[in-house]
């Protein structure tokens, strides 16, 4: 361990037995001068030790080298010492004392040059502290107005955010009613819908239950139509074979009505016959005429009321359109069945 680190754990040390600032630095300077044989000084005092005001050291010092003199004094005045030897020891310390009293006294005028220094630093510190007081309070003023200015704000904001909440809250009160209603109308247009989408249901039904039964009357007269027309072929030809008949048998009778009188008679009789054939036929004709009528009329009513019940159908679809919210899927028109006309 150094010199150094040895002082300054025996001062560390003394500060633990010696509270008092004075007593600690007059013991330093008996254990710098007469443990490790340093001249104590001001600074090194107050390097070592680090307590107080500079004054302090410099007054332990000089009470320090006062109690030496004090007790050299009275070891000179031993009476067993020879003359020569108390004059040189005399002589020797008043020269360290006079040496020792001009460092102390030396450093003592440093020290007070340093505090007065210091002192007028601290002074003008102290001028300087004071000013930027002054500016911190005309700041701390006007932050303080502001403050006040803020605060006015806030609560003005405050109420006008609770105002809003309040408004908020009725907005809010309302937007649910309106939406509650909105729900309501909602499931009564769906109840709506649902109804026109049986009736229309029930309507297209009925539409193609029409249509079928207009599409079989149609087959029916179709069938019956094609039916007359075989019929008036085989008359037509029956009429046209009778004709024939009958101008053969004419020819026949003109060429032989002497010779021939028998089959005259019995031309006569089958061309009565033939025409009591045709006009059998024609009378045939006439009826399948009538039903053709008939048939034809109700094939005409059946088809009135396809088109009513299509007329109808087209309403239900417009109103449903009509009802049905954007966007949602419109119900498919039923395919309109064709029925083939018969030929005239």
């Amino acid at each position: 361990m150094s010199t150094e680190s040895e002082i300054l754990a025996e001062i560390e040390a003394l500060k633990a037995k010696i509270p008092e600032t004075k007593a600690l630095y007059r013991e330093v300077c008996g254990l710098l001068f007469f443990r490790h044989g340093i001249t104590p000084t001001t600074n090194k005092l107050y390097q070592f030790v680090r307590k107080g005001t500079m004054a302090t050291p410099a007054e332990a010092l000089a009470a320090f080298w006062e109690e030496l003199r004090l007790r050299a004094r009275v070891e000179i005045d031993h009476p067993d010492l020879p003359d020569e030897i108390k004059a040189l020891a005399a002589e020797a310390i008043a020269g360290l004392w006079g040496h020792a009293t001009a460092a102390a006294r030396g450093e003592l005028a440093a020290s007070r040059l340093e505090h007065q220094a210091a002192a007028e630093r601290a002074q003008q510190a102290q001028a300087e502290a004071e000013q930027a007081t002054a500016q911190a309070q005309v700041v701390a003023d006007h932050l303080r107005t502001e403050l006040a200015s803020s605060e006015e704000r806030t609560r003005q904001a405050l109420a006008d955010l609770e105002a809003e909440r309040r408004d908020h809250a009725g907005s809010k009160a309302r937007v649910q009613q309106m939406q509650a209603q909105l729900d309501q109308a909602r499931i009564q247009q769906q109840e709506l819908q649902d109804s026109f989408s049986t009736e229309l249901a029930k309507a297209r039904e009925a539409t193609e239950g029409a249509q079928e039964r207009a599409a079989a009357a149609e087959r029916r007269a179709l069938m019956e139509i094609e039916q007359e027309r075989q019929a008036r072929a085989k008359a037509e030809k029956a009429t046209e074979v009778a004709r024939e008949k009958l101008a053969l048998a004419e020819a026949r009778e003109r060429q032989q009505s002497l010779e021939h009188a028998e089959a005259v008679t019995r031309l006569q009789m089958e061309a009565n016959t033939a025409k009591a054939a045709l006009q059998a036929t024609q009378e045939a004709q006439r009826g399948v005429e009538q039903q053709l009528g008939e048939l034809r009329a109700q094939l005409a009513d059946a088809q009135q009321a396809a088109a009513r019940h299509q007329a109808e159908a087209q309403t239900l679809q417009g109103l449903v359109a009509r009802l049905t919210p954007a966007g949602a899927p419109a119900p498919a028109r039923p395919a309109r069945k064709k029925a083939g006309k018969a030929d005239g």
